[in-house]
């Protein structure tokens, strides 16, 4: 693809995993706030559980995740009084609800001794009404797995767990401080399998430093022999401004974003030759797998934890800056753990701030989630769900086409599309329809 191209479309933008989103939110929604949501919310809503585990054992400088390292369990085991006592709030408030789905994610969720996951697992059945097909999903570190701690997970109930893999190249691993084999995953991996989890997601990244074509592609062969269900293929978001410990990787040794493009297009023709079907931007799963049939019939989502099949009617966030999507409006927990654990064992409801959505947003949100997972939308569906915003969006979206130079979107049977063209660019062609972005602002990593 053209170079121009690809500098004129990389600005930084958000990956739209919400909208608006979480640098928007505001301390004007609180801890009564979230109190009023919840109470508010039918007696027959579904909900979708995560909780955060904000700990690991080593810091891998690529992360930009919430999480802090230790090297002694006792924090770990004070921070889970904390999340009981929260889940007991939240229940409280809430009911026993029907849960259909729970993401277990961090930091490393798998250092939790086995004794301590039992008891998770017997809190969230006494708070809540686990469905009977609830799909349980767990962030692995192999560096954490055994016998003894897997068997405690399928107590459980994980049904899906899934694997950071990044890059198997040695020199990348001690590039990014992460250090992971083929052989560890692959052990872990079966080890997931034998004690019937029946689904296996394996994350790679493009983009990181002393990266190439043939570390990539390498990997990725690795990769494949594994099976995995679901592989996400993700571009290493590079935010030194927003998290200071990715200052310790050498910036010089990043491919600059002409190299990422290619090495996403590399890791895409792989992946796709091998069977697997790509899912909005950078999921990839078997034909069979749900991510694939929710996509073919319409029905696939994005959240916080990227594309997804949950469409329970509201997310609950448990943990340190766990965010919470409810119909009214989104919520974050505060996310230094020694403030999270004061609040939450004094009985209130830990949250720092959040956003109370407006008809505006829900309609530009709803938009922005259908150019993510179907690279499209229907403007009379428009008119349906959001009939006092949709003109505005429609004309927004045919300005976007008539300002298209490069043949990235066109009008069809009412229908805004994307092309195969554009689809590498659906973040930047997103960000047409966000009303909170700023083109200068640079808290978010290049499109690319």
């Amino acid at each position: 693809m053209d170079r121009g191209l690809i500098d004129r479309h990389s600005a930084p933008v958000p990956r739209y995993t919400s909208y608006p989103t979480a640098p928007h939110f505001h301390a004007g929604v609180d801890g009564a706030t979230y109190a009023r949501w919840l109470a508010e919310s039918p007696s027959g809503a579904s909900v979708s559980l995560y909780l955060h585990i904000p700990f690991c054992d080593r810091l891998c400088w690529f992360c930009a995740c919430h999480t802090k390292q230790v090297l002694r369990y006792e924090p770990i085991a004070t921070y889970l009084e904390a999340l009981h006592a929260e889940i007991a709030t939240v229940a409280a408030r809430l009911g026993r609800r029907r849960v259909t789905a729970i993401h277990l994610g961090g930091g490393s969720p798998t250092m939790l001794a086995p004794d301590d996951v039992d008891r998770l697992g017997e809190a969230l059945r006494l708070a809540f009404a686990i469905d009977e097909n609830c799909e349980a999903s767990l962030e692995v570190d192999t560096n954490d797995v055994d016998a003894e701690k897997l068997g405690a997970w399928r107590r459980f109930g994980i049904t899906r767990a899934s694997f950071g893999v990044q890059d198997f190249d040695p020199a990348v691993q001690q590039a990014i401080n992460r250090y992971q084999s083929f052989a560890q995953t692959a052990e872990a991996v079966e080890g997931f399998r034998e004690r019937g989890v029946g689904s296996v997601n394996l994350d790679v990244l493009y983009g990181l430093p002393d990266q190439t074509m043939e570390t990539l592609a390498n990997t990725l062969d690795q990769v494949i022999s594994l099976a995995p269900d679901r592989i996400a293929l993700f571009g290493y978001a590079h935010v030194p401004w927003m998290k200071k410990h990715q200052r310790l990787i050498d910036e010089a040794r990043l491919p600059d974003r002409h190299q990422r493009f290619a090495q996403a297009r590399l890791g895409a023709a792989m992946l796709s030759g091998a069977g697997y079907v790509p899912i909005g931007l950078d999921h990839f799963a078997r034909p069979g797998d749900g991510l694939a049939r929710a996509q073919d019939e319409g029905r696939l989502r994005r959240n916080f934890q990227g594309y997804t099949t949950d469409t329970a009617d509201m997310l609950v966030g448990i943990g340190a800056s766990s965010i919470s999507r409810l119909p009214q409006g989104y919520t974050q927990n505060v996310t230094a753990t020694a403030d999270y654990k004061r609040a939450a064992l004094a009985g209130r409801l830990p949250i720092v701030r959040g956003y109370a959505l407006t008809e505006a947003d829900k309609a530009a949100a709803w938009v922005i989630e259908e150019l993510m997972c179907a690279f499209g939308f229907s403007a009379d569906r428009l008119r349906d769900l959001f009939p006092a915003e949709a003109e505005r969006l429609v004309a927004g979206a045919e300005a976007v086409v008539r300002s298209d130079a490069d043949r990235f979107v066109r009008w069809e049977d009412g229908r805004f599309l994307v092309t195969e063209r554009g689809r590498p660019f659906v973040r930047t062609i997103a960000a047409r329809f966000d009303g909170f972005l700023k083109q200068n602002e640079q808290r978010h990593s290049i499109a690319v």
